[in-house]
């Protein structure tokens, strides 16, 4: 299967890098079918022959993940961007439960700030009046007369003294 791919060319710490076509599973670095383009990431000027490139994809030719983003990037081919990364199981298990606490503390806070605006809706709405407390009427008088009981005084002890 035929594949469009990056090449590294240039310098050292001066990367340039060659769009080529060969084998998928040839080295990139080794010989090609054809040279397609080139792209310098420093100026980010990209050379590309597009009626070349049309024709390996009608004729089946796949392209790398970052080929296809820097074509995109650059309105040469129509697409979206292809994700460079695959994400483990692991990985996407533990990121939905943090979405799921996520959304469950979100829940949690919209329900006691509705909670909170309903009670202070309520509150303004439908001012309290309290009702004036009425002394009921005494019927029945007590004729027992009132007994004092005498109280008797209370001494302190005083605290003997300590020798020293």
């Amino acid at each position: 299967m035929l594949r469009i791919k990056l090449s590294r060319i240039g310098k050292k710490k001066a990367p340039i890098y060659r769009l080529t076509i060969a084998e998928q599973s040839r080295d990139p670095y080794g010989r090609a079918l054809e040279i397609l383009g080139s792209y310098n990431p420093f100026s980010k000027e990209l050379k590309v022959e597009t009626e070349r490139i049309q024709y390996w994809l009608s004729q089946g030719a796949t392209m790398t993940d970052s080929v296809n983003n820097l074509l995109v990037n650059h309105s040469i081919i129509k697409g979206e961007k292809a994700k460079g990364y695959k994400v483990s199981k692991r990985r996407v298990a533990k990121i939905d439960a943090q979405k799921k606490d996520k959304e469950v503390t979100e829940a949690k806070a919209t329900a006691k700030a509705t909670a909170e605006a309903e009670a202070a809706a309520a509150a303004k709405a439908e001012p309290v009046v309290e009702e004036p407390i009425v002394a009921e009427p005494v019927t029945e008088v007590s004729t027992e007369p009132i007994v004092e009981v005498p109280v008797k005084p209370v001494v302190e002890a005083t605290p003997e003294p300590t020798q020293e």
